[in-house]
């Protein structure tokens, strides 16, 4: 385990109400060009389950990623559904939306 996933998992207790997808799809949303091992640092998993999300993402068309010099720039789809049964009447934008506002 590094010590990202260390200080993550030390101060994480219990359960977590969005997966590991959710996290990487706010991440991305919030930085286009952002580094696989900084989203694996702060979502505290490692390098390759970010690259097996992003990839699952890009295929079902969530993300899509262009090259830029030696980075990659990913844009969210904000205008698709959730895939989720119970969600699928929101589109990921409204989730953003959501997860950005303050009560």
């Amino acid at each position: 385990m590094n010590d990202a996933q260390q200080s993550v998992d030390s101060s994480f207790q219990g359960f977590a109400f969005f997966t590991n997808y959710a996290h990487v799809l706010l991440l991305i949303a919030k930085t286009s060009d952002v580094r696989m091992r900084e989203l694996a640092s702060e979502i505290g998993i490692t390098e390759r389950a970010v690259q097996r999300i992003v990839e699952d993402l890009t295929a079902s068309g969530y993300l899509s990623v262009t090259k830029e010099g030696r980075r990659n720039r990913y844009a969210v789809k904000a205008d698709l559904s959730l895939r989720h049964p119970l969600a699928q009447h929101r589109s990921v934008g409204e989730f953003f939306q959501f997860i950005n506002s303050k009560p």
